[in-house]
C-alpha cells in the first residue's frame, strides 16, 4: 500500500466525522485531517433519525453500543400518521428492517456528533482542527492544496468536501448559486418527555399529524429522556420576511399556537409543552448535480455538499453516513491498486465511489420532496380532493416508502458497480 496516502475532509459535522471513522476503518494507514469551520466541534440542532442502513454501518464502525444508549426508542415503530383534528391513524409503518441491536434510530445532533468526536479522538484516526474556513482548492499536480480563511492551506493527496449546503468546496466547481427554498418552515423544540407522559394516548412517541398544507412531527431522543418537535407549514417566500435558515433563528410559541389551533388535543398540549422561543427557519435544499468529483477525482463532495435534501424522509444524515463509507471502501481498493502490477489512478475509484452513491443519493433528494408533499395532500393526485378522499392515496403512498432505503444492500451495489466497470476480476 500507499504510506501516508493524506486525506483533508472539510467539514467537521456527522458526514465529516463519520467519513473520517469510515476511511480509518476500511485502511488504518491513513493520514486523516478534519478541519471544521466553527471554534468546536458541536452541533446545536435538535433531533435526527439515523435509518437502519446508516445504523449498519455505525455498529461496523464498532460504535453501536454508544449509539443504541444515546437513542430514543420507537417500539418498533417508524412512525405513526395520523389525522390532524382527532388524532385518528391514517396508517402505522413498523421499523421492519431493524435487526436484533442493529435498528432505527433517534439521536440527538449533538450527542451523535459527540459519539463520532469521541471515537475519533480516542482511537488517534485523525487530526481535528477548528476555525479553518476552507475559501480555496486548487490542483497542485498529483495533489491539490485547500486554502484556509486564516491565511494558512496544506496540501493533500485526497480532499472530501463536507462543509454542509453551503459548502465553499462546492460553490467552485458548481455554479447553482444559493440553496432552494422548498416552500416551507419549520419550527422546532425539544423537552423533558416526562411532561407528556400524563396525557400521551399512543403506543409510540413517534407519531405524525397530517393536514392540509401542514404536519408535525415529534420523536423520542436521548433514552426517551427528550421530545423531539418539528412542526412544517407551507408558507410562501414572499411571507417570510427576513426568515432565515439557520439553527439559531427562533420564533414565538403563541405564533405556533395560532398556526396549530383547533388541531388534535394532544397536539396543542404538546406546543404548551415547548419553550417560549422555539428554533424557526426556512427550509431549504439543493437541485441533484451529476457531477461530485473533480481535479481528476483529487477532490470529492460529500454529504449535504453533494446532496442536501429536505427532512421528510429522515435520510440525510444517514445517506452521509453512507457516503463515507462507500469513500473508504473505494479508497481501500485504490491502495490495493496501487500495490499491484496493474495499478489504478484515483479518479477510477473516486469515480466509482460517485457511480455508486449518486443515484441513490438524488433518488433520496426527488423522494424527500414527494413525501413533504404527501404529509400535506399537495400535488395533483389530491388536486380537487377533499381531506377524507385524499387518505386512502396518503396511505398508498408513505406505507411502503421507506423500503428501498431501508432494505438497500449498498456494499452489494458497490460490488456490482465495481463488476460492471470492469474493475473485479
Amino acid at each position: 500500500m500507499a504510506p501516508g496516502f493524506h486525506v483533508a475532509i472539510v467539514g467537521g459535522g456527522i458526514g465529516g466525522l463519520a467519513c473520517a471513522l469510515s476511511l480509518a476503518h476500511h485502511d488504518s494507514s491513513l493520514r486523516i485531517d478534519v478541519y471544521e469551520q466553527a471554534a468546536q466541534y458541536t452541533e446545536i440542532g435538535a433531533g435526527v433519525g439515523i435509518g437502519v442502513n446508516a445504523a449498519r454501518i455505525l455498529h461496523r464502525l464498532g460504535l453501536g453500543p454508544e449509539v443504541n444508549a444515546i437513542s430514543g426508542e420507537r417500539n418498533n415503530i417508524h412512525r405513526s400518521l395520523r389525522r390532524w383534528d382527532n388524532g385518528g391513524e391514517i396508517v402505522t409503518i413498523g421499523a421492519d428492517y431493524d435487526e436484533g441491536e442493529i435498528k432505527q434510530l433517534s439521536v440527538h445532533r449533538a450527542e451523535l456528533l459527540d459519539v463520532l468526536y469521541t471515537a475519533i479522538k480516542k482511537r488517534g484516526i485523525a487530526n481535528l482542527h477548528t476555525n479553518k474556513r476552507c475559501v480555496k482548492v486548487e490542483d497542485a499536480g498529483n495533489k491539490v492544496v485547500a486554502s484556509f480563511q486564516d491565511g494558512t492551506s496544506v496540501t493533500v493527496d485526497l480532499l472530501v468536501g463536507a462543509d454542509g449546503i453551503h459548502s465553499h468546496i462546492r460553490q467552485q466547481f458548481v455554479a447553482d448559486g444559493k440553496a432552494r427554498y422548498s416552500g416551507r418552515i419549520a419550527y422546532r423544540g425539544l423537552f423533558p418527555l416526562k411532561e407528556l407522559e400524563s396525557f400521551w394516548p399512543f403506543k409510540s412517541y413517534a407519531v405524525s399529524w397530517l393536514a392540509k398544507d401542514k404536519h408535525f412531527l415529534v420523536f423520542p431522543v436521548s433514552q426517551n429522556k427528550t421530545m423531539n418537535v418539528v412542526a412544517f407549514i407551507t408558507k410562501p417566500e414572499d411571507q417570510l420576511g427576513d426568515l432565515k435558515e439557520s439553527w439559531t433563528s427562533v420564533g414565538r410559541r403563541e405564533d405556533l399556537e395560532k398556526e396549530y389551533e383547533g388541531w388534535d388535543e394532544t397536539l396543542c398540549k404538546v406546543i404548551k409543552c415547548m419553550g417560549p422561543n422555539p428554533g424557526k427557519w426556512r427550509l431549504n435544499d439543493r437541485n441533484p448535480v451529476e457531477q461530485w468529483t473533480y481535479m481528476d477525482g483529487k477532490t470529492v463532495l460529500l454529504g449535504d455538499a453533494a446532496h442536501a435534501m429536505l427532512p421528510h424522509q429522515g435520510s440525510g444524515a444517514g445517506h452521509a453516513i453512507e457516503d463515507g463509507y462507500i469513500l473508504g471502501r473505494a479508497l481501500k481498493d485504490y491502495l490495493i491498486s496501487m500495490s499491484s502490477s496493474s495499478p489504478l489512478p484515483l479518479s477510477t475509484w473516486t469515480a466509482l465511489y460517485q457511480k455508486v452513491r449518486l443515484p441513490r443519493t438524488q433518488k433520496a433528494q426527488i423522494t424527500s420532496r414527494q413525501a413533504g408533499d404527501v404529509y400535506e395532500l399537495q400535488g395533483k393526485e389530491f388536486d380537487g380532493l377533499t381531506y377524507e378522499q385524499g387518505l386512502p392515496i396518503v396511505k398508498e403512498k408513505l406505507q411502503h416508502r421507506m423500503k428501498w432505503v431501508w432494505g438497500g444492500d449498498i456494499d452489494a451495489e458497490y460490488e456490482e458497480a465495481a463488476t460492471k466497470a470492469g474493475l473485479r476480476c
